[in-house]
């Protein structure tokens, strides 16, 4: 992890909120026998994303489940079905948009509680695991199908779903791509690989490919980048599932500060929030903590 001259900011963090009790199951489920073998997983929080009223939305991976935090921080679940929603997104409609691991891409009614199937397969063949998802100002969405590859089986792929339908495979070399953000002007698309614990950039052409696909930057440790996004200056937040930080990296690639959990190690995504969108909101999965920090210093 590169720096140039100054050391990384430390940025503190606190508790926004927890998943309360009666919300958290102490029971079996066949996600958690696959990716936490042996560990007591009462939920498994992921996908952080505002309404326009201000409202954080959540999910609950293993028990198909997402929740609304308000901003007097009760929680609701908005919906429970057979499924493993992981990347959740809203658009400036208030689209609601769910990246399911089990189904593909799904749409949520928060009215009536329904998800939906958006996009389930391409050319008849099922995804591999859909991971998160980030949709572009012009409605396009782009979405990550993980699976179980790695450096094993780098074939994880990264696609774009056109407002027209058309769907575009623009990686299939992935190493368990997850996290996915475009930069303020849409011209480069910049993706967490997991398990090659980096986070690749994909300029984006003019006919819609992507070419000299790069590494931006690498980390450490026995898990990887997770969630992503980006502030309107360009600097790219990346939450690690097992260091216990968010890096923030300038758009030059250096690490410019670490945003440092309260909570548990697996910081799995992040979400810019609060009135002057200078508070930045993690998920920490493992002890189903929703995080705050300041971000306003950046600017300093």
């Amino acid at each position: 992890m590169m720096f140039l001259e100054t050391p990384p900011k430390l940025i503190p963090t606190e508790v926004f909120s927890a998943v309360p009790a009666e919300f958290r199951r102490k029971v079996a489920s066949e996600w958690a026998d696959a990716n936490r073998p042996g560990a007591v997983t009462d939920c498994f929080i992921e996908g952080p994303s505002f309404d326009a009223a201000g409202n954080l939305y959540i999910v609950d991976i293993p028990f198909g489940r997402i929740f609304r935090i308000a901003p007097d921080r009760s929680w609701t679940q908005v919906a429970e079905y057979d499924g493993w929603p992981n990347g959740l997104k809203i658009d400036p409609m208030g689209r609601i948009l769910i990246a399911d691991y089990r189904h593909g891409l799904m749409e949520l009614d928060a009215r009536s509680g329904e998800v939906t199937p958006l996009l389930r397969s391409r050319n008849s063949e099922s995804f591999r695991g859909c991971n998160d998802l980030h949709i572009a100002s012009n409605g396009d969405i782009y979405f990550t199908d993980q699976g179980q590859t790695g450096l094993h089986d780098p074939t994880g792929r990264v696609y774009r779903l056109r407002t027209s339908g058309q769907l575009d495979c623009l990686i299939d070399t992935g190493i368990s791509p997850n996290g996915l953000v475009l930069d303020p002007h849409e011209a480069v698309l910049f993706v967490a690989m997991t398990r090659d614990n980096a986070v690749w950039r994909a300029p984006l052409m003019k006919d819609g490919s992507v070419s000299k696909v790069g590494r931006f930057c690498s980390l450490f440790g026995p898990s990887g980048p997770d969630g992503l996004t980006m502030d309107g200056a360009g600097r790219l937040f990346v939450a690690h599932a097992s260091l216990g930080h968010v890096f923030v990296f300038a758009p030059n690639g250096e690490c410019i500060a670490r945003i440092k959990s309260c909570a548990g190690q697996s910081c799995t995504n992040v979400a810019i929030g609060g009135a002057n969108r200078d508070r930045l909101y993690i998920t920490e999965s493992v002890t189903g903590t929703v995080l705050v920090a300041d971000i306003s210093g950046l600017d300093r």
